[in-house]
């Protein structure tokens, strides 16, 4: 079983920065997928960033270059850092752990950029 929760949401105008944290607890595999989705209310949900235990990333063409994925392992809490933000980036955003058939989903946190 592996619980995920994210924090570090917030207001920030245009241009500006924020981090966002996944802290997970239980227990992880080696062989995983973890990352992060977007959400905007009455829209589909879409993939920012996956990143998979052999070291694979894959960005959404919309945030490359402005948005890193990176780990803390002593901590075992994963990061989303978005730069360079924009008011289209406001959503929803959730921290994801696939490990085969288990899936696992923080509650998510609410970016909002402001013009």
């Amino acid at each position: 079983q592996v619980q995920l929760v994210e924090s570090g949401g917030g207001l920030v105008q245009a241009g500006g920065s924020l981090r966002l944290s996944c802290a997970a607890s239980g227990s992880v595999s080696s062989l995983y997928v973890m990352g992060w989705y977007r959400q905007v209310p009455g829209e589909q949900r879409e993939l920012v960033v996956s990143l998979a235990s052999n070291g694979t990333t894959n960005y959404a063409d919309f945030v490359k270059g402005r948005f890193t994925i990176s780990t803390d392992n002593a901590k075992n809490t994963f990061y989303l850092q978005m730069n360079s933000l924009k008011p289209e980036d406001t959503a929803v955003y959730s921290c994801y752990y696939r490990h085969f058939q288990y899936l696992f989903w923080g509650p998510g946190t609410q970016v909002t950029v402001s013009s």
